[in-house]
Formats: C-alpha cells, sequence, structure tokens
C-alpha cells in the first residue's frame, strides 16, 4: 500500500481529490466555462418578452417610474393578451389613494397570471426579507424568488427551484417562467443562450404604442427596470448582465432533458479510470491512446453533458491530469538522473538511496586517469569504457550490480568478511587489471585503487561517501584498499571543521606558544628557543602538534599559524633577551609556504613593525615534499637570508632533508633528527652517520644543532663529537615563557645559569 501511495497516479489522484473536496480548482473551472461560452453561444426562442423600464435622469443614471405610468404600461400589457406577467420592478407608491386602487384592479384582472419577483443575494437562503411581501397592494398576487448561488467571482452557478419563508414555499422564478413542474431540483445557470438575443422593449415604446402589433400576445412577458452595474450578476462568457436575463436564459436551459450537478466526481473517475488502464496496458499504443482519451475527456466531455443539462466541473480532473504529467515527468527525469548517459550503468546516487543489508560493505574502486581515458576517446566510446570495467569488477566480486560514478568510481555491496581477507580479496581483484583495457583502436593500462566501508549503523548515503572518501584517499597515497573505520569518520567533522576552530583557539588562548631551550656546547649555556606551538583543546585535551598542524596544511591554515607564532616568539624573545642580547629564538616554517610570493613582503613587514633585529631569529625549514615551485622557494629563502634571517633544515637525515636538500637551499644550520641522535650511544652506525654528518656541516660553514637529547650519556658523546647545540628533555622540555622567565628570575641570574650546569 505504502508503495501505491509513492507512484504518480495515487499522487495525483490525491491532489484531485483534495482539490474538489476544498474548491482549490474553482479558478480553473471558472475560466473553462468562460472561454467555452465565449464561442458558440446560440439564440433563445421569443416566447419571453423583457419590458425594461427606462428612465434617464441628468446624471445619465436610470430614475424611477411614476406610479399612473406602471399602471399605464400593465393596462396596455394586459390588453395585449399575454399568456403571464412577471413583475421585477421597484413597486412606486403613488401620489393619490386611487392611483394606487387603479394599480391594484389592474393587476387583479390578471388572477393567477400575473407574479412579483423578489430578489435575494444567495441562492441556498431559505427566508427573504422584502417589503413587496407584504405589501398590501398586491394581496393575493403570486410571489416568485430570483436568488442564484455564485461561485468566487460573483457569476451565477445555481439556485434552487423552490424556497420557504415562515412556512410558505414561493416558487424560483426561472422555474416559473418555465412552467417545470420538476420539484427538489436545482436549477444551473444556461450560459449556452446569449443573453444578448432576448428580446427587450423599451417601457416608453410601450406606453407610446411604438411596437408590433401582437408581439406580446400569448408571450410571456416581464416587466422590469433597467439596473446599474452594481447589481448585476456575473454569466459565463457574457461578463456581467441584468439578473432578469440570467432568469430568462436559465427557464429555457430548465427545459433540457436532465437539471442536474456531477461536480469534479465524474471527471475525476472517468480521467483516473483511463489513467488506470493506460498504466496496466501492456502495449505501448493501448498506453499512448488511454493517456490520450484521459487527457481529452475532461475537456471534451463537459460540453455535451451540459446540452443536456448535467453540469460538471472539469479542473479537478485538469489537476491531476497535471500533477500527473509533472510527477511522471519528474520520476523519469529522476530514474536518468540515476544513470550515466554514457554507460547505462545506476549512479551512485541509486546505491545512496537503496538499502544496503546488514552484513555487507561498501566497496568503491577508482580508476587512475580515467578522466584522461575519456579525453582520449571518442564520446560514443566513453560507454564501452565504463561497461569494460565494470565487466571485470562484477566478475571479480561476484555482484550482479555495479554502480558507476562520473569520475571513473565503481561501486558495489558485498557480503563482509575478515578485513585481512577483504583485504587479499581486493589485492585478487586488482589483478584483473594487469590486462589492459582495449576500447576499438585504442589500448589503456589500468591501475585501480579501492575505497572500502563497513560501517554498518550508518545510512547508505553516509557510507558511500566514506567509500569514496576511503578511494580517493587510497589514489593519493598510492595504497591498493583504504579503509574509514567508525572512529575516524568521528574525527571527520573535527577535521572538516578545522579552519573556524582554529580561529576560536587563537582567541580564546587554547592555542599557545612553549619554548624548549637550547644549549650552546661552546659557551657552556642556554644561548636559545625553540618555539612550539600547543592546543589545549576543552573537550579533546592536549592536541599533539604532528594532528593539528597537518590539518591546518590540508585545510590552508598553516599561514594564519605561522604569522601567529612569529608575533607571538618576537613578544617573548623581547623578555628572554633581557639577560642575553645574543638570545637566539627558533621558529618552523612550513614547507607549503616558501614558496609563496607574500611569504618576504610579509616576513619583512613583521620585522619592520615590531623592531627586531632579524639576525636574532632562525627559520626551521621542515619538509618540502609539498613545494610546487622550487625555483621560488630557493629565491624566497635566499631573500629572507639576505635580510638577516638565520636559516636552519629540521629534521636532516629524514624525508627530503638529506644530502640534496643540504646543496639545493641555503642554510645557516642543520637539525639533526632524534633518530639518529638518540642511538648514538648504543648503534655505532648511527653513531659514525651524526659524527660524519657535523664535519660535513661544520666544512660547508653549517652549525649543527643535535635534537632528542635525553640523558646525559648522549650529551656528552655530542660535545665530544663537537657539535654546536643541544635539545632535549634533558636540558629542558618545552615550557610556557612565563615559566622561562620565571626560572631565571627567580634565581637572579642569567638564563644560563638557571639551568643544569653541564
Amino acid at each position: 500500500m505504502r508503495k501505491f501511495i509513492r507512484t504518480p497516479f495515487a499522487i495525483a489522484l490525491l491532489i484531485g481529490l483534495l482539490c474538489a473536496l476544498s474548491g482549490g480548482a474553482d479558478p480553473l473551472n471558472h475560466m473553462y466555462w468562460n472561454i467555452r461560452f465565449k464561442f458558440g453561444g446560440q439564440n433563445v426562442p421569443n416566447s419571453i418578452v423583457v419590458i425594461s423600464e427606462q428612465v434617464p435622469t441628468v446624471d445619465g443614471a436610470n430614475g424611477q417610474w411614476a406610479s399612473q405610468d406602471q399602471s399605464r404600461l400593465i393596462e396596455i400589457i394586459r390588453r395585449q393578451v399575454p399568456q403571464r406577467v412577471f413583475f421585477d420592478a421597484a413597486l412606486v407608491p403613488g401620489d393619490e389613494h386611487a392611483i394606487d386602487g387603479k394599480f391594484s384592479e389592474v393587476v387583479r384582472q390578471f388572477g393567477d397570471d400575473f407574479s412579483i419577483v423578489l430578489h435575494a443575494g444567495n441562492g441556498d437562503q431559505s427566508t427573504f426579507g422584502s417589503p413587496l411581501l407584504d405589501d398590501g397592494r398586491l394581496h393575493g398576487t403570486q410571489r416568485v424568488i430570483s436568488a442564484w448561488k455564485t461561485n468566487f467571482l460573483g457569476y451565477a452557478t445555481s439556485s434552487a427551484t423552490e424556497f420557504v419563508r415562515n412556512g410558505k414555499v414561493y416558487k424560483a422564478f426561472a422555474s416559473a417562467l418555465a412552467r417545470d413542474p420538476r420539484q427538489g431540483k436545482r436549477i444551473y445557470a444556461a450560459a449556452e443562450f446569449d443573453p444578448e438575443s432576448v428580446p427587450v422593449l423599451d417601457a416608453r415604446h410601450v406606453l407610446n404604442n411604438q411596437f408590433a402589433p401582437g408581439l406580446l400576445t400569448g408571450r410571456t412577458v416581464v416587466v422590469t427596470q433597467a439596473r446599474g452595474a452594481s447589481q448585476a450578476i456575473g454569466y459565463h462568457g457574457h461578463g456581467r448582465v441584468d439578473p432578469t436575463l440570467v432568469d430568462v436564459t436559465a427557464a429555457y436551459g430548465f427545459r433540457r432533458p436532465f437539471s442536474a450537478s456531477w461536480g469534479p466526481w465524474f471527471p475525476l473517475l472517468l480521467a483516473s479510470t483511463l489513467l488506470l488502464v493506460a498504466q496496466r496496458s501492456e502495449k505501448f499504443r493501448w498506453r499512448i491512446a488511454f493517456a490520450f482519451l484521459a487527457a481529452l475527456a475532461p475537456i471534451a466531455l463537459p460540453i455535451p453533458l451540459q446540452l443536456i443539462g448535467i453540469t460538471t466541473t472539469p479542473a479537478d480532473a485538469f489537476v491531476m491530469l497535471a500533477v500527473y504529467a509533472s510527477v511522471n515527468l519528474w520520476h523519469r527525469w529522476r530514474s536518468r538522473f540515476r544513470h550515466t548517459s554514457t554507460s547505462g550503468l545506476p549512479n551512485l546516487v541509486a546505491l545512496s538511496e537503496r538499502k544496503i543489508d546488514p552484513g555487507h560493505d561498501v566497496v568503491v574502486a577508482v580508476i587512475a586517469r580515467y578522466e584522461e581515458f575519456l579525453a582520449t576517446l571518442p564520446t560514443e566510446q566513453h560507454g564501452e569504457c565504463a561497461q569494460q570495467i565494470a565487466r571485470r569488477l562484477a566478475v571479480g566480486s561476484g555482484s550482479a550490480q555495479i554502480y558507476h560514478g562520473e569520475g571513473g568510481q565503481f561501486a558495489w555491496t558485498e557480503e563482509a568478511r575478515a578485513l585481512d581477507t577483504q583485504f587479499d580479496h581486493l589485492d585478487g581483484l586488482k589483478a584483473l587489471f594487469s590486462a589492459p583495457l582495449r576500447i576499438g583502436d585504442h589500448t589503456f593500462d589500468t591501475n585501480v585503487h579501492f575505497g572500502l566501508d563497513r560501517n554498518g549503523a550508518l545510512d547508505a548515503h553516509t557510507r558511500v561517501n566514506s567509500a569514496l572518501a576511503s578511494a580517493t584517499e587510497a589514489l593519493t597515497h598510492g595504497r591498493t584498499t583504504e579503509s574509514f573505520e567508525a572512529a575516524r569518520l568521528a574525527d571527520a567533522s573535527w577535521d572538516l571543521s578545522l579552519h573556524s576552530r582554529i580561529d576560536d583557539g587563537l582567541r580564546n588562548g587554547e592555542i599557545w606558544l612553549a619554548f624548549q631551550p637550547q644549549w650552546d656546547f661552546r659557551v657552556n649555556r642556554i644561548s636559545g628557543a625553540e618555539a612550539l606551538i600547543r592546543w589545549n583543546h576543552p573537550e579533546r585535551g592536549p592536541i599533539k602538534p604532528d594532528e593539528f598542524i597537518l590539518q591546518a596544511e590540508r585545510a590552508g591554515r598553516i599561514d594564519t599559524l605561522t604569522y601567529w607564532v612569529i608575533e607571538q616568539a618576537i613578544s617573548a624573545h623581547a623578555a628572554l633577551s633581557v639577560g642575553d642580547p645574543l638570545f637566539q629564538m627558533s621558529i618552523n616554517l612550513s614547507g607549503q609556504m616558501v614558496d609563496k610570493p607574500s611569504l618576504v613582503s610579509n616576513f619583512s613587514e613583521i620585522v619592520r613593525r615590531r623592531g627586531i633585529d632579524a639576525r636574532r631569529l632562525t627559520v626551521e625549514v621542515t619538509e618540502t615534499s609539498g613545494v610546487q615551485n622550487r625555483p621560488a622557494a630557493r629565491h624566497n629563502l635566499s631573500q629572507l637570508r639576505a635580510m638577516g634571517f638565520r636559516l636552519s633544515i629540521d629534521d636532516f637525515g629524514t624525508g627530503e632533508a638529506s644530502l640534496s636538500y643540504l646543496a639545493e637551499l641555503p642554510s645557516d644550520e642543520l637539525k639533526l633528527d632524534r633518530r639518529f641522535v638518540s642511538a648514538i650511544t648504543t648503534c655505532s652506525r648511527n653513531r659514525t652517520i651524526v659524527g660524519s654528518t657535523i664535519g660535513l656541516a661544520h666544512a660547508l660553514g653549517q652549525v649543527v644543532v643535535a635534537e632528542g637529547i635525553e640523558d646525559e650519556e648522549t650529551f656528552h658523546m655530542l660535545r665530544a663529537m663537537d657539535c654546536d647545540h643541544a635539545q632535549g628533555y634533558w636540558i629542558g622540555r618545552p615550557v610556557p615563557l612565563a615559566e622561562l622567565v620565571s626560572r631565571c628570575s627567580e634565581t637572579g641570574r642569567s638564563i644560563s645559569a638557571a639551568f643544569r650546569d653541564c
């Protein structure tokens, strides 16, 4: 049932029913009938003649007739021997009792063939309050009621055939004109008749006998008065007309075989039935035929039905059909969107929206250089390329359905295995791509990487994105398979919001600088310190620098951190250099910044603004594997050195910090990595490497700093090797600036004296 409710047919039918119940489609119904009755209107028979009392006044409006004129008009009409007379005008009291008596006498001579017409504004009300009901001059005269129900724009739609006041029944004006004995039915406006075709005589011409002899004889005569625009009533196809004309045309319409309304239900039932048949037809031509009939029926059928007296409102069926067409097109577009235009394989969106069975992994394979394949191939062969890849993956994975992403990603689900087993399985699947792809005249070597998600508690959309991210990381780092476990996914929001978190940390003091002292072997004292950034998060606690610095580099926030560190380090230097003007402050510069055009100017501006001697600052250059423009990097570092900054090659002996690095970049200092230094007391090979490096650096005019010194034996061995500076926990841990300064001030000695006497 739930599946049926989501179908285009069910949605359209529901909205159509809601419109029918609420009248929401009334504007469309009004437009339909208004357009229909603008064309093909027919003339009325001449069995009813309207005599209009018109008395022009100075302002062009119509005034009232005198009572004696009304009496004389009725007398002239009586002499013409009409069949019936309906008086639909204001009854003007005479100035003399004799005049009123004359009017009453003439009316009595008609007997039952004379009726007074009363008007009310709402066709559904059952009581009326009109002075004419109780006028003594009309005692015993029949009364009829004209009261039309209108739509939201005031256009006549229907009227009851009779009305009740104080227990007395009054006929409807149109029903009395039609002389139709049917009771309990409703009268419907007959807009197929042209109201302008109703014979209308000017009452002044009748008074002057200026009308054709016999024109009124044997006919129904309606005496009315000209009414202003405020008293007019809407009439489909003709704007606003005199209410009397609505009753006259309705009287002719009441003679039709039927007088009923099927409202919106018949068009809705017919259109929905035809749509349902169209949906269930197996042959395409029958589906088209029934769909065409469903669209045509609400437009064409109400017209012949109205001509036989059955009124319908087709707009609700129009709404249903329009909704059906829109939802059906949207479903088709959505279905097409789920498939690529070239391969015909289901899109990753389709996988994201389906239910993934418990105990199944989501696997994404990404093909390296896939866009280059497509750029090489003609457009018509793009689909074949994707299909060949999908076939290999289907064979290797055993999956019946492979999903295709536009960027060369192919996804599927398969039953979960132990992680090691799954990795071995994907390694075997990779072997299927050792054979090249052959598409037309083109041959491509392929390299595939896999992303794995096995977080079964998450929704399908999140799992597909997790597998995509894993595959991208595997491709980036050259690994066969990568998997984002639940813990890593939990950290994803942290990594992705690092930009704002760093700004908050700098603003509220969570991010701060610690300073680790450096020992000078030659003068046997502390001669400098390295500024090290720290982050104490209120929820996550202390965060390792390597973690957030790496993320800052990925997020493009490393520049902000670096310049903040420089500003803080300069302020710290001012406090630390009080006892030692030659005190050296070291700061770290990310390899991502060294080739930026703004680097030199920013450093120069900071030095100028803070008024510090650039020779007191040592810039430690970290890993530069991410440098895109190495000539620019060399130029920038040379410019900084020319400004007076000391340059240090950090972590020498690891990563890119090798001999080629030493030869390529201008520098004043080498920092030996702790992995070599920490083992010199136990490993002769490391001891030889460190000793040789110190000798090489001195030969090149470099100063050597050994970091990672954690015991006294290592310290003394480095002194014996002629190392220049030492840094490590045995000398001093990184501490806040206030603690570093207080240790000096407490002793009343210089900074070097505040530390271990070596």
